[in-house]
């Protein structure tokens, strides 16, 4: 995690560092670890018994039991990814080029196949697994029973194998299609995410990364799963899909039961502070990287005028908070089920976002 670009660039949030903490706590009790980061929770927080969502982790896991996905060619009527899934591959001036330019069409698939595939490899190496690092090693500060603690190492694994086979993929895809990615280095929402942390009090930084960790790992999108059988698709990038939803499926649980703990091991004012932060936070991971697809509009040689038209015509405010509304749904349901959304002002702050 050191010296990684973006948010993370110099350690700056080192209250999620295990080194950091583990060194800390060496020198604070003479190298005893006198912490309680092994010890199952106690209270409200460690009531329930803990039912493991990774039971059949060892056999099912794709980074145990997945072959690598090898991108071969394409046969007729094949995409890259899902057109119904691309907005920008549906929008007339788009469409319009197909017969000027018939590689355009394929490379709007493309581009996009790689702009998820960079998304997913950045957000969990960037953001998700160090959370999980912290969870694992007990330095995170929440208590949890020593069996979510062995789990959190396998959630680890898992999402450092959705980072390398979506890297693997994306290499193969500009082999086989020579159409560069052209991505920023740093992903929209993690720019995003920065700007709210240098907003966010010294004492609620760390929380806020952790509630962003719960909602990327809770939010549901039907649609990827079901390109996942969509036959229409390179079958190289349906299985990676399919792959990552059924172990995001089990991380899902998971994170809803840390949840639990999380909140049960809060003051009620620290509660209703964070829960205050959580419509943003779903929007920065859902509302859609603009700037990058306008770009990439004027790369095909449009006008900037009509890059403009184009995204205000497919993102329009109603549209994109219909969109988190839906794929928040769940997430939302978690909240409330901790009691996070009894209180008026939060509610009128989820309203607010579009999330109710």
């Amino acid at each position: 995690m050191c010296g990684t670009v973006g948010l993370f660039m110099g350690c700056s949030a080192v209250s999620l560092c295990p080194k950091q903490a583990l060194f800390a706590r060496r020198d604070d009790t003479g190298g005893n670890d006198g912490g309680d980061a092994g010890r199952d929770g106690d209270g409200e927080d460690g009531a329930q018994t803990y039912v493991s969502p990774f039971r059949t982790w060892y056999e099912r896991a794709t980074v145990r039991s997945a072959e690598r996905r090898r991108l071969g060619p394409l046969t007729d009527g094949q995409d890259f990814f899902a057109p119904e899934l691309v907005p920008l591959a549906g929008h007339p001036l788009i469409a319009g080029l197909r017969g000027e330019r018939p590689g355009v069409y394929r490379e709007v698939l493309v581009r996009h196949l790689y702009r998820y595939l960079d998304f997913t490899a950045k957000l969990e190496h960037l953001v998700v697994n160090r959370t999980v690092l912290g969870i694992a090693h007990g330095t995170i500060g929440v208590r949890v029973p020593e069996a979510m603690r062995l789990d959190a190492f396998k959630i680890y694994c898992d999402e450092a194998y959705h980072a390398l086979f979506s890297a693997d993929l994306a290499a193969q895809v500009r082999e086989a299609t020579e159409v560069r990615a052209d991505l920023a280095q740093v992903p929209y929402f993690v720019t995003r995410l920065e700007r709210f942390l240098e907003e966010t009090p010294d004492d609620l930084a760390a929380l806020t990364e952790i509630l962003f960790v719960i909602v990327s790992e809770t939010l549901i999108t039907a649609q990827l799963s079901e390109m996942g059988n969509d036959r229409n698709v390179a079958p190289a990038v349906r299985e990676t899909v399919r792959d990552h939803a059924l172990d995001e499926g089990r991380h899902h649980a998971y994170f809803a039961i840390f949840l639990r703990h999380l909140w049960g091991q809060l003051t009620p004012a620290t509660r209703r502070r964070a829960a205050l932060r959580v419509p943003r936070l779903i929007r920065i991971f859902t509302d859609p990287d603009v700037p990058s697809v306008e770009k990439e509009i004027v790369g095909y040689g449009l006008p900037r005028d009509d890059a403009k038209q184009i995204v205000a015509e497919l993102f329009p405010d109603a549209s994109v908070t219909a969109y988190a509304k839906s794929v928040a749904q769940q997430t939302v349901r978690h909240f409330a089920s901790v009691g996070a959304l009894d209180d008026e002002q939060v509610r009128a702050e989820f309203a607010a976002y579009g999330l109710l």
